[in-house]
């Protein structure tokens, strides 16, 4: 089919144009990274004392599935300006182990300019910032861990394109104004008393309690809290010698904090004590969800993971060692791969037998040409006989001899 003339000529405009800038078409496209705040979200900030570009942070709560907006107003208090429902996260309630046991991360991150990406393959995006200097210090490995669109996940937050839209505006609006890192919380629910003693015999409640004590002073002050590490786990508004530098593996130094900080917190734990020892008491308390049972659990998912991305059969759904799936283990489990994984066995053989074809070709092209068969030199026609009855004692006749064949004379000349 003949392309027009009309088309085909903007078309390789946009080709040339591409090639000699060293980008792609979809370079040439918006992608959503110049999407400006909704003017009714606009005039709301602005009602509260808060405008687009002062501080952000952003904060995430697993169970309840929300990714929630805060914004510094002018009294240096922050106020929650908007809140997404996430479209999917990755794995279960619980942090990132290890590479490939498809956990979403859990704690404190920081979030800087670089780590913004406006030419995601997912929409738009920015790296959670996983693993900071408690990840490391406790031997968490991963990369790549995303707040991204396209209603996708691996071991990310996914939200949907117009969601992650607005999420990336504000943060780049608030880098404009000067703020050179954002405070990403991930929590795996929010850190009531109630949640708490649903979850005081999980495996991962030494490590939620850490991260509520941050929680906590969030609540109290509706300021960031500061994040250092020391003794493998999160110290917040840590104030100590400056001399007396905090290594993540090291012993904490000695620390004080401003007397009306210590008295409200003091007070807010109190309150917290009363109320999670009464959720106890009452041993009626909604059934927690499921959680990553640890290092076992996420070493076994790694495993299924790295199996099913070579194509392997493995079960539809990954290992589980959660109390609630105990049933379902002793159950069969259908066996799938990848449609990938299909889809590239097949290709292979379809590359085979084209091989073999093409083989076949080059074999019956390369052999030797048969020599042209010598034309058939037609006999004469014997002389019609008559049958006679034969005498007893009369001799037979003698067979007649043929004559002899003429050779052709290309064949004398090879002889």
């Amino acid at each position: 089919m003949k392309i027009p003339t009309h088309i085909l000529a903007p078309l390789m405009l946009v080709l040339f144009l591409a090639g000699c800038q060293g980008s792609s078409i979809d370079d040439l496209s918006p992608n959503g990274a110049a999407t400006q705040l909704p003017e009714k979200l606009v005039k709301s900030m602005k009602a509260k004392g808060i405008s687009t570009t002062s501080p952000v942070m952003f904060r995430i709560f697993k169970e309840e599935s929300v990714l929630e907006v805060w914004k510094r107003k002018d009294n240096g208090r922050y106020d929650m300006v908007t809140s997404y429902q996430i479209c999917k996260w990755s794995g279960k309630l619980g942090p990132k182990f290890i590479e490939g046991d498809r956990q979403a991360p859990e704690g404190f991150y920081a979030v800087r300019p670089a780590q913004m990406n406006p030419k995601s393959s997912y929409y738009l995006s920015f790296n959670t910032g996983f693993p900071n200097g408690l990840d490391r210090a406790l031997g968490r490995t991963g990369a790549n861990l995303m707040v991204h669109g396209a209603c996708s996940s691996s071991g990310c937050y996914s939200m949907t394109d117009a969601q992650v839209a607005q999420i990336y505006a504000f943060a780049r609006d608030a880098f404009k104004g000067g703020q050179d890192s954002i405070q990403l919380e991930a929590f795996p629910f929010r850190m009531t008393a109630a949640n708490m003693a649903r979850y005081r015999e999980d495996p991962n409640y030494t490590f939620w309690k850490n991260l509520k004590e941050g929680y906590d002073h969030f609540e109290i002050t509706k300021v960031p809290p500061k994040v250092d590490v020391c003794e493998k786990k999160y110290v917040f508004n840590h104030t100590s010698d400056p001399n007396a530098p905090i290594a993540a593996t090291s012993t904490c130094p000695p620390s004080d904090q401003p007397e009306s900080l210590k008295m409200a917190y003091q007070s807010y734990q109190t309150s917290y004590e009363t109320a999670f020892s009464s959720m106890v008491g009452k041993g009626r308390i909604q059934p927690p969800s499921r959680s990553i049972q640890g290092l076992t659990e996420a070493k076994i998912i790694a495993d299924w993971s790295a199996r099913r991305a070579r194509g392997e059969r493995v079960t539809q759904e990954p290992p589980s060692l959660s109390p609630q799936d105990k049933d379902a283990a002793s159950k069969p489990q259908v066996m799938v791969r990848l449609a990938s994984a299909v889809a590239a066995d097949k290709a292979k053989e379809e590359r085979e037998a084209s091989k073999r074809s093409r083989m076949t070709k080059m074999t019956a092209s390369a052999a030797p040409m048969s020599v042209p068969a010598a034309p058939t030199v037609q006999q004469p026609a014997p002389a019609p006989q008559t049958t006679a009855a034969l005498t007893p004692g009369a001799p037979a006749p003698a067979a007649e001899q043929p004559a002899p064949v003429k050779k052709a004379w290309w064949k004398i000349i090879g002889n």
